[in-house]
């Protein structure tokens, strides 16, 4: 009589790599610059007529001295006592965080996992509950990205302006804007962590049947 497990971890290992692209298509989008594009008039300081707004700074092209060892790109971040800074900037800066620490708790859970299976350490409890937490890290790491990238592409939708202090060279609301490369990315990178929860969270434990072995 011989036991044999039929291992069901495919999908779970799926979720691993979706997991880690998915991290790090977040942790690409938190640190871009381009979350929104403006488009501005006045091209004096603003040389190219373009303007990047991102969620930890905002940048341009200058041909001038616009500041101390700037030239050409001028880039001035965002301070935690800048009141002006509309709410969805905020919120970003925080979930993403906030994100990529859960992102990786869910990498770390689904890797200690998939080494117990794959070393054929059989703690049904101690495997499906780390696939479980996993799942659930991965998850909320995907609805934290999900609330920034949403509000943002909605702010840009509706043209909304920001107060920028005259120190930034910076007009309070643009001629037009648009999406940055940043939110297609987050976007993404939602629907794979999203994936990747729903992976870990769909595991069985491995099945063990008894086979008759006839010689």
């Amino acid at each position: 009589m011989v036991k044999v497990q039929l291992f069901t971890s495919h999908l779970q290992l799926a979720a691993f790599a979706l997991g880690t692209i998915g991290w790090i298509l977040c942790t690409i989008s938190m640190g871009l610059v381009e979350w929104r594009v403006w488009h501005v008039d006045n091209t004096t300081i603003i040389s190219s007529g373009i303007a990047w707004v991102g969620i930890w700074k905002v940048c341009f092209i200058s041909y001038l001295h616009v500041s101390s060892g700037y030239k050409e790109q001028f880039c001035h971040k965002f301070s935690g006592y800048d009141s002006f800074i509309p709410h969805e900037i905020y919120v970003a800066q925080g979930l993403l965080l906030i994100a990529m620490v859960m992102g990786l708790l869910g990498l770390t859970a689904t890797v200690f996992a998939l080494r117990n299976i794959y070393m054929g350490i059989s703690r049904k409890t101690l495997i499906t509950h780390f696939f479980l937490l996993g799942g659930f890290f991965y998850i909320f790491a995907g609805l934290c990205v999900l609330v920034p990238v949403s509000w943002n592409f909605y702010s840009v939708a509706q043209n909304q302006s920001i107060a920028f202090p005259p120190s930034y060279y910076m007009p309070s609301s643009p001629t037009a804007q648009e999406v940055g490369a940043a939110i297609p990315i987050g976007i993404i990178a939602v629907i794979l962590l999203l994936l990747s929860g729903t992976f870990s969270l769909s595991y069985r434990f491995p099945i063990t049947t008894n086979t008759d072995m006839k010689s």
